[in-house]
């Protein structure tokens, strides 16, 4: 019997899974994080004498498995914000997402531009947006940490949960800007406008009719309630797909269809959005492991001294300065903005749009993104794995001193964490 399903890749990948779901406690223990695990797992199964399998870079089996599991936690992210109700107590996201996102980008693409400048502007700013998502799933012991206060995990959680939808745009833009440099035209950025406008407004009626159908269903009781959590998955494949064929662009319609979602219908789903939320964790998982097992290698053959000083410079100043900034006069103590300016993870979201910037740059160009990501990603994994929880003890015992009227205590609008790590006592 044959298969055009690699059955071998199949079963190694499970076998980690397993091997995963067998040693995670004592692993965390150790501070070994979910995606440290599979980062490492990927590349010993891949190269060397320990090598079972292997994958290409370019395989676009590997990528559509990437945006697709991108799309499901842009959706199961987006849906956790109910909008309405977060405007109430936004003042802090808002700060974040309005100001620091867009200094981090920008900081990033100067930074790039001075270190890469050779590979041109609209790289540089590729790369500044790429890696300027943050994903707080890789250092879930901090989000589910009581001793760190409430408000600043879900300051911490609100804005990882949206700038990776929101960093979106800006990446389509600067990589389309990009390949019109190269092929002398501005027909590939003036589609990438049309596209991020007509996803959007794809995801807008794909999500709110979504939730109203669904509402009427529970309602008059049409739908099983074990289904239900099948169709909330299915609505936010829906959303991508449907998007991608109308060729428009899939993340932002999955982005804003589980805003739409999640603003409409937040409460009265929210134990179904569980469903999307796990699969998007199975999905993730996979990533990590196409991260070690496709980008590591390649990325560090062509290290370099820039390389290490923009990854450097990406996790510390072009992220903690633009917080800084951003959180000025909030009233946060100078401690707290010093916690939530290193903890900025750069995660899934960064992997991803690295490998569509790989695929769709020319050869010299992707190189150098490559590079810069891949270094920038691996620190982070490592780094933000390893101190998660050693800084979330010492931050919440300095948060002791905080009186309980101050915003790090906010208790406003609580909003679930997706993990990468079982759930345990501080």
């Amino acid at each position: 019997m044959t298969h055009d399903l690699n059955l071998a890749a199949l079963a190694v990948i499970s076998a980690c899974v397993i091997i995963w779901g067998l040693l995670s406690a004592r692993l965390e223990r150790w501070d070994v994080s979910a995606p440290i695990a599979f980062v490492v797992l990927g590349l010993v199964v891949t190269h060397g004498p320990t090598e079972l399998v292997h994958f290409n870079l370019h395989s676009s089996t590997i990528r559509s498995l990437a945006e697709v599991t991108l799309a499901l936690v842009l959706f199961a992210d987006a849906s956790r914000v109910n909008v309405r109700a977060l405007r109430s107590d936004a003042v802090l996201p808002l700060r974040l997402l309005g100001i620091g996102l867009p200094l981090t980008i920008g900081a990033g693409a100067a930074a790039a531009a001075l270190l890469f400048g050779s590979s041109g502007l609209w790289v540089a700013a590729a790369i500044g947006a790429i890696v300027a998502p943050t994903d707080a799933a890789l250092g879930a012991s901090i989000m589910q940490d009581e001793r760190v206060p409430s408000g600043v995990r879900r300051l911490l959680n609100v804005e990882s949960g949206l700038n990776d939808g929101i960093a979106t745009p800006f990446v389509n833009l600067f990589i389309a800007g990009a390949v019109t440099t190269e092929a002398g035209s501005g027909t590939h950025l003036s589609k990438a406008v049309v596209e991020l406008v007509g996803g959007a407004c794809l995801g807008i009626a794909i999500g709110a009719v979504g939730a109203i159908l669904l509402a009427l269903a529970r309602r008059y009781g049409w739908s099983a309630p074990g289904v239900r959590p099948l169709a909330i998955l299915a609505l936010a494949l829906f959303g991508y797909s449907t998007s991608v064929v109308a060729g428009t662009n899939g993340f932002i319609a999955a982005f804003v269809a589980g805003m739409a979602f999640g603003t409409m219908d937040h409460h009265n789903d929210e134990a179904a959005l569980q469903f999307t939320e796990q699969t998007g964790t199975l999905l993730s998982l996979l990533v990590w492991f196409i991260f070690g097992a496709v980008m590591l290698v390649p990325g560090m053959e062509d290290l370099g001294w820039r390389d290490a000083v923009f990854a450097l410079l990406a996790l510390t100043l072009l992220r903690m300065v633009p917080v800084g900034i951003a959180l000025a006069g909030s009233g946060l103590d100078r401690v707290t903005v010093a916690f939530v300016g290193w903890f900025g993870p750069r995660g899934l979201a960064s992997v991803v749009f690295g490998l569509i910037a790989v695929d769709a740059l020319a050869p010299a160009e992707s190189k150098v993104v490559l590079a810069a990501v891949t270094l920038t990603v691996a620190l982070s994994v490592l780094l933000h794995g390893l101190s998660a929880s050693p800084l979330a003890a010492r931050y919440g015992g300095y948060a002791t001193r905080f009186g309980p009227e101050g915003p790090e205590h906010s208790t406003a609008v609580p909003i679930s964490t997706r993990t990468l790590q079982r759930n345990h006592a501080p």
